[in-house]
């Protein structure tokens, strides 16, 4: 479960201050796909960053189950992002050098899982997303833009997260590759019990979504 509560993040502008994300509330059951829609500059991407753990709110509180990472220190902030949340980006942030496979083992690397297990939760996630045979053991540059997306979804479910936040996750696919990748993401948020949030200034995404929160200026607005 995803509970914000009253978020405000305020940046300086020389003499005065900006605020892209304005006072907002909501709050997302786990086994959920939502969307937060919005024009650029509405906010998505600094309340994606907010939820992420990648910058600290001005005000306000973040729970994500039983904690508030608002209130976390820098340090414990790396080991949450790196245990329990999830990120799924535009343009895939794939390693080039490494293969599918290894792709979705590195995070699991980092949190200190034997290669064993590292390998075979790695095969087993690829193939829940339809990357199987040898196309695991194929570098990103040998993979289409969909195959591409559904490793970075594989990746950023290694850790077991309980939030995956996914920043315009078919922005770079044609509308049939996306709408695959999109009911995909709603598949998993299901199967694994992951809050999984899409970023979008589609309305189609929008409308695919268990939850919409439309965001204006920084403000949920419906």
């Amino acid at each position: 479960m995803l509970k914000v509560k009253n978020l405000t993040k305020e940046f300086e502008s020389g003499e005065s201050k900006i605020r892209a994300v304005r006072n907002i509330s909501l709050s997302i059951p786990s086994g959920t796909f939502a969307a937060v829609v919005g024009k650029s500059g509405s906010g998505k991407s600094t309340l994606l960053s907010l939820l992420g753990a990648l910058d600290k709110p001005t005000s306000g509180e973040i729970f994500v189950g039983d904690r508030d990472i608002a209130k976390l220190s820098d340090s414990k902030l790396i080991n949450y992002r790196r245990h329990k949340i999830g990120f799924i980006f535009q343009s895939y942030n794939l390693i080039p050098n490494l293969s599918a496979l290894e792709n979705v083992m590195l995070p699991m690397e980092f949190a200190g899982v034997n290669t064993a297990e590292r390998k075979k939760r790695a095969e087993r996630l690829l193939g829940q997303v339809g990357i199987t045979g040898t196309k695991q053991s194929r570098r990103p540059t040998r993979l289409s833009g969909g195959e591409q997306q559904r490793v970075a979804i594989a990746r950023a479910l290694s850790n077991r997260p309980k939030l995956i936040l996914a920043d315009e996750p078919t922005g770079n696919l044609d509308s049939s590759t996306g709408k695959i990748i999109i009911d995909l993401l709603k598949s998993l948020a299901k199967s694994e019990d992951t809050t999984i949030i899409a970023a979008t200034h589609d309305a189609g995404i929008a409308r695919q979504a268990k939850l919409t929160f439309h965001l204006k200026d920084g403000q949920l607005v419906r």
